[in-house]
């Protein structure tokens, strides 16, 4: 009986993004509109290069390759709504392609988690048993452990997508976001969402709190083998080949530790207030973060920025 009091089921949600700030708006739609063709430009040199360059044919420039195409889909799902719902105030879309973009977010930034760990594990192989590298990284054990890195994303992202959904709004589908996140369309729900926020919770363990700390521990080992090696060349160049990966770990992790850890202020009422950090804190990690990653990359990786070179020096060639 209690179902059939809760209204008719919401097969629209209208999203309010920045209207709240018309200022903003077009500032950010420049902003946004620049980074996102940096970021279709960077990612997918490297994918190219990465492709291209026989030199690059190795298991740290294949997870290099496979976080690039990430990024391209990450933002990809997201930015171009995005920036519809600066030009149209009040944006609507769709229940089901609200679900579709809170699903591809969602696995890209889990699968994005564990390919980090993964990378991690790479480095700490590459540096600390160097001798063992190819037999421990070959092909069938590095391409296997991206495989599961994209199936254990998506997988987490049915499972949440899937809780999501099958929740009554109860009419209200106003979104106080700038695109369908998971944590804004959960606020919605007029039902008890233990059940989501429990299994939000061990997720942000597995997928956040256990990479972190292997991650740690891959590169307390890092760095203690780096500091014995005799030389100070050496050191430099062993430290040169994981400071990118360190760097892009830092940001990545550094913004969804703030996305997910900020506590939420409280109007008057005892209800979650979503101020503008809320929302601009996951356009950073999903715009900004995607646009330094080949840039980091690029800056720190001698053999990358000779591929790139090569490229160009070969299309002007060709020309």
């Amino acid at each position: 009986m209690e179902k059939a009091n809760w209204s008719s089921p919401v097969v629209g949600f209208i999203l309010l993004g920045l209207s709240g700030h018309p200022r903003l708006e077009k500032t950010f739609f420049v902003l946004i509109l620049l980074m996102y063709l940096v970021i279709l430009l960077g990612n997918g040199v490297l994918i190219l290069v990465t492709i291209l360059d026989s030199r690059l044919h190795t298991p740290m420039y294949f997870f290099l390759g496979n976080l690039s195409f990430l990024d391209i889909c990450y933002t990809t799902c997201s930015v171009p709504l995005v920036l519809d719902g600066f030009l149209t105030p009040r944006k609507t879309i769709s229940f089901s392609g609200c679900a579709v973009q809170m699903f591809l977010s969602f696995a890209m930034g889990a699968t994005e988690c564990v390919l980090l760990g993964m990378m991690a594990f790479d480095r700490y192989v590459a540096i600390c048993n160097p001798l063992r590298y190819p037999v421990v990284m070959s092909r069938s054990v590095y391409v296997s452990m991206v495989v599961s890195s994209w199936t254990i994303g998506g997988a987490a992202s049915v499972v949440h997508t899937s809780l999501t959904i099958q929740l009554p709004f109860c009419g209200n589908n106003v979104i106080n976001h700038l695109g369908c996140e998971i944590l804004a369309v959960l606020k919605m729900a007029c039902v008890d969402i233990t059940i989501n926020v429990i299994s939000m919770g061990v997720t942000n363990v597995i997928f956040l709190v256990v990479p972190v700390l292997f991650i740690s521990v891959s590169y307390i080992f890092i760095i203690a083998t780096i500091l014995r090696i005799p030389s100070a060349e050496g050191r430099k160049k062993a430290f040169s080949t994981c400071s990118a990966h360190l760097t892009v770990v830092v940001i990545f992790y550094g913004t969804l530790l703030v996305m997910y850890g900020k506590p939420k202020s409280k109007d008057p009422k005892g209800e979650d207030k979503e101020d503008l950090s809320d929302k601009l804190i996951p356009l950073f990690y999903g715009v900004v973060t995607p646009m330094l990653n080949p840039i980091i990359y690029s800056l720190r990786n001698k053999d990358v920025k000779a591929a790139v070179r090569n490229l160009v020096g070969q299309k002007h060639f060709t020309q």
